[in-house]
């Protein structure tokens, strides 16, 4: 499946949204709620990476530079 730029950015806010809740509980004394958004966060992680690898094979580009331009891009917004 083709993504835009945008919609992978939007994946990667997602992924980094749910890693830092996942950090947030993982100090906590609750057990499940930390694994189940650990596990969130990977399938988030995962999905991403996944759109970055089709993303940069259908624009014909190196897989790392549009990782590092998604990044950038979520660290730099408005």
């Amino acid at each position: 499946m083709a993504h835009t730029f945008e919609e992978l950015v939007e994946k990667q806010r997602a992924a980094d949204q749910a890693h830092a809740i996942a950090q947030a509980l993982r100090t906590k004394a609750d057990l499940p709620a930390y694994e189940t958004a650990w596990q969130a966060w990977r399938d988030l992680a995962q999905d991403v990476q996944g759109a970055v690898t089709v993303h940069a094979e259908e624009q014909g580009t190196m897989r790392a530079g549009v990782e590092l331009e998604v990044k950038k891009a979520v660290r730099h917004t408005d």
